[in-house]
């Protein structure tokens, strides 16, 4: 089995999960979260999928590896870490442990694979992702964080990585989005895009300006 035929939940699915329980943990230690942050490391356990030689849900997905990651952040950060820890350790123990299954969890103790393995195209597992988009995208509109992720910051960059991870199910690799699933997806993309854009169109804006000083003086 090729290492993308074994992925266990599509990015929306991952993404949504990943800001619920980061911004429910913000709220209870009493911090605040920079969103783009929280939607990438909700999400790169799978850089696994793209690195020769390593195999997928190994070492990025084992809870060990994360809190040896995260150790220097809570040291330094303490609790302001602790939504950033949640947002990347709960792609494996929430929505590929559910679907797919075949997680090294505490690699490298144990090459034990743990997982209920539903398959990420059935009933289940598209309700399940759907669900979350739409109680995700409920919290982001309800707190305004929607709308902070179009403040224009350099941070918004990095979104490049979750626009890769949605729009390519949406050219069918490694497989189709299932049609439930298409529109959360096209709406992640234009989010993610417009935050790009937001920086983008504010920092040509900023140089035009600063141009336009040089040349008057």
């Amino acid at each position: 089995m090729l290492k993308w035929e074994a992925a266990a939940s599509f990015a929306v699915g991952h993404i949504a999960l990943g800001y619920i329980l980061a911004k429910g943990s913000s709220r209870l230690v009493g911090v605040k979260i920079a969103l783009p942050l929280i939607i990438v490391l909700s999400i790169i356990p799978d850089i696994d999928i793209l690195i020769p030689f390593i195999q997928h849900r190994g070492l990025t997905h084992s809870i060990l590896s994360a809190m040896a990651i995260f150790l220097p952040a809570f040291i330094v950060w303490r609790r302001q870490a602790l939504p950033y820890f949640i947002a990347m350790v709960q792609h494996s123990l929430v929505a590929d442990y559910l679907g797919g299954g075949g997680l090294k969890l505490l690699w490298p103790l144990t090459n034990t694979t743990y997982g209920l393995r539903i398959d990420i195209r059935g009933a289940t597992s598209v309700v399940i992702e759907l669900f979350a988009f739409l109680v995700g995208l409920f919290i982001m509109l309800r707190t305004r964080d929607l709308f902070r992720l179009f403040e224009p910051r350099t941070l918004n960059l990095i979104l490049i990585v979750p626009t890769a991870a949605v729009l390519l199910p949406l050219l069918a690799f490694p497989f189709p989005v299932p049609p439930v699933l298409f529109i959360p997806h096209l709406i992640c993309l234009a989010i993610f895009l417009m935050s790009m854009l937001a920086y983008i169109a504010r920092f040509k804006l900023g140089r035009s300006f600063s141009t336009r000083n040089v040349d008057s003086h």
